[in-house]
């Protein structure tokens, strides 16, 4: 009975069939929306790079947009440069937003990375000298998280009524005479070989090559308050992208990979 059916009628199907596919696939193209990211090179961006596949599988087109210095990424998301940015801690964004006024919020959290004390000269944190030259961070937020540690372990004190973030001006008490180098946190992994010991974020920990078995003191793991966050501009948190963008990271794939990769030293916060 097909062999009835005039010519004309398949090559007309055909074409409407096509058409109706380039139409389809062309629909999809200009339905789907583009987020630029704001992401730190290291452990971080592979973990991004998964979140950003599973985006767009839900018309989210996720563009990461690399960043040196952890200062940048939110003068870029004011700017309107990036639209959101995966870089930071809350209680960062809070002292940024306090100090420069940002009109930013916090989308969700991504992940835990405990910051904790490396050395190549040291084995041990009780084998510390004095007069021991230190390497600490030289922003606000994970400066005052390297020194807290300190303090949590004896080794120095602080005067009271001090800021949840202290400073060197906030120690009273430093019986052994600890000298405190502040750097850049990207330089602080190739700073071992020149100091006693060096405080240092996971990312670079994991970038540099360093086995984090081998921290001499680390910031507790669970019920840790420096999760990582997703940060955007306020007003901006429930557009239905940012749902996406958040779910994404949240994915199994995410946690999975944050596991498998890293065995512990990169931990989910959601």
């Amino acid at each position: 009975m097909f062999s009835r059916l005039p010519r004309r009628f398949f090559i007309t199907s055909t074409l409407s069939l096509a058409a109706g596919f380039f139409l389809s696939c062309s629909a999809f193209a200009a339905s789907e929306k583009t987020l630029k990211l704001g992401i730190i090179p290291g452990p971080e961006e592979q973990l991004a790079i998964i979140a950003k596949d599973i985006a767009k599988t839900k018309g989210i087109d996720v563009q990461l947009v690399h960043f040196q210095d952890y200062n940048l990424p939110n003068e870029a998301l004011v700017g309107k440069d990036i639209d959101a940015n995966a870089i930071q801690h809350k209680p960062f964004l809070d002292a940024q937003i306090k100090t420069r006024g940002y009109k930013l919020t916090v989308l969700g959290n991504t992940w835990v990375e405990p910051l904790g004390y490396y050395s190549h000269k040291v084995p041990s944190i009780d084998k510390l000298p004095d007069g021991a030259t230190i390497g600490i961070q030289n922003d606000t937020s994970n400066r005052g998280r390297a020194l807290n540690l300190l303090e949590k372990h004896g080794l120095i004190g602080f005067k009271k009524d001090h800021p949840a973030l202290p400073s060197l001006a906030d120690i009273v008490d430093n019986p052994h005479h600890f000298k405190f180098i502040e750097m850049d946190a990207a330089q602080l992994a190739r700073s071992l070989d020149d100091l006693s010991m060096s405080c240092i974020n996971t990312n670079f920990v994991i970038a540099a090559g360093i086995d984090p078995k081998t921290v001499l003191i680390q910031e507790d793991r669970m019920n840790n308050p420096y999760a990582n966050i997703i940060a955007v501009r306020q007003g901006e948190e429930n557009l239905p992208e940012m749902k996406v963008l958040l779910e994404s990271f949240h994915s199994d794939a995410v946690r999975k990979a944050m596991l498998d990769k890293f065995h512990g030293a990169i931990l989910p916060a959601w």
